[in-house]
């Protein structure tokens, strides 16, 4: 909404500044109020010249409000077809370029994030490859530390062995010893 204020004198007149009105509150009400007496000047217009007039206006929040013909629709329709377009960007343009914006912002996000995302599950996989590394490696070495307990176990029944045969008193039987020496003889 544009707020008009007194600025200086010029030639008896005041000049008049145009601007928006800065808060939000202060705008819907000034919008509100002056709404009525544009669509009553549209109306006295129309009774005035013989005319149709439809007026479509957005408030603020950007909720339309239309006023005049019964079929509105049909004077825009008139109105479009009579008047060559403007080089000029109209507010629908000028909210389809904002829109297209919006949307390229969010689809510049959703990108990124599928990056991100594709990036986690590559890092997870190098984790999950590492582990998998890491427990065939320590299944490596158990393997290897099984079979070295399984040598050292024979080596110590061949050591217990040989202690005990230590240890009984061997009996000799005299015929026995005797045919080996005749036989070395």
């Amino acid at each position: 909404m544009l707020k008009i204020t007194p600025c200086e004198e010029i030639m008896g007149r005041r000049k008049i500044e145009i601007k928006m009105v800065k808060d939000t509150n202060t705008r819907q009400v000034t919008f509100s109020k002056r709404r009525t007496g544009l669509f009553k000047k549209a109306n006295e217009l129309s009774i005035l010249c013989g005319t149709e007039v439809a007026i479509v206006v957005f408030s603020p929040g950007n909720k339309p409000y239309s006023f005049g013909h019964p079929d509105v629709q049909s004077v825009a329709a008139k109105f479009l077809e009579q008047e060559p377009r403007s080089n000029k960007p109209s507010s629908c343009d000028t909210n389809m370029i904002m829109l297209n914006q919006q949307l390229a912002d969010v689809m510049n996000q959703l990108h990124e994030e599928e990056k991100k995302g594709r990036c986690h599950d590559e890092a997870l996989k190098q984790f999950k490859k590492t582990q998998i590394k890491e427990l065939q490696e320590l299944h490596d070495l158990a393997m290897e530390l099984k079979s070295n307990i399984k040598s050292r176990m024979d080596e110590i029944e061949a050591v217990e062995t040989m202690l005990m045969i230590k240890e009984q008193p061997v009996e000799f039987d005299e015929n026995h010893v005797s045919k080996r020496k005749r036989r070395k003889l």
